[in-house]
């Protein structure tokens, strides 16, 4: 199946990355939408400016986009006049469009849906319907390095800028429950930016020293990386070991 990735360079879409590979799939592009207010629906705002980057290491094709309204209709918009163009061109022509996470941001998918459907486009979330804590230790299991990158909700700020390990992943479950925020971030809680995978040939490198932190309310805020960067893996575990 032909398919294209809605790409953030976060945790799920990265994964969404990997399902895709594991599928069998041809991927034809990923395709970023970089907002340039906070307050979109369906687009992450931090960090989304790295994912050429991120794309250079999973050695896919990539679109970067521009997003200046906050409305799930009008955004989706952006996304179908995009994906419309490309159908024209055999090179480029998908069947489906897939996102990351478990299914639960149901704006996301609606709104791209109801956009791409006229198309004969499927739209629909790579691991729909599993445990994100399960999917999140799965992926931390198996070599991704995430860092949280923007937050919205009360409990969640202290893990701003800071990177989910196998030594504080209970941490961020025991907050999570006690602050009534999604452990996936669903829903806007908190979004991610992935420095390393095992889909990736390189890894991003952040110099923590060039990594600003903003807060733009008392529960909500993102991070600034600055001159980030590609560096060499001790060993290379690229998509062919994936497919």
């Amino acid at each position: 199946m032909d398919v294209a990735i809605m790409y953030s360079g976060g945790k799920d879409s990265n994964y969404a990355v990997q399902y895709a590979f594991e599928k069998g799939w041809n991927i034809k592009y990923l395709l970023s939408v970089k907002p340039t207010r906070t307050d979109c629906y369906l687009f992450h705002f931090a960090t989304v400016e790295h994912t050429p980057l991120q794309a250079e290491a999973l050695g896919l094709k990539h679109y970067l986009l521009s997003c200046s309204v906050a409305d799930p209709k009008k955004e989706a918009a952006i996304v179908e006049k995009f994906v419309a163009e490309k159908q024209k061109s055999a090179a480029e022509r998908v069947e489906a469009v897939i996102l990351g996470g478990t299914g639960l941001q149901a704006t996301q998918i609606r709104s791209l849906q109801n956009s791409l459907r006229p198309y004969g486009i499927e739209v629909f979330a790579a691991h729909s319907g599993m445990d994100h804590l399960d999917v999140l230790k799965q992926m931390i299991d198996s070599g991704y390095e995430i860092i949280i990158t923007q937050v919205a909700a009360e409990g969640a700020p202290k893990w701003l800028g800071r990177r989910i390990t196998k030594e504080n992943i209970d941490e961020l479950a025991k907050d999570s429950s006690e602050h009534g925020f999604h452990v996936g971030g669903e829903g806007g809680n908190y979004d991610s930016l992935v420095l390393d995978a095992p889909t990736f040939s390189k890894k991003i490198v952040v110099d923590e020293e060039e990594t600003e932190r903003v807060m733009e309310g008392a529960y909500s805020g993102h991070v600034v990386i600055k001159k980030p960067g590609l560096a060499n893996k001790p060993a290379v575990v690229g998509k062919a070991a994936l497919a």
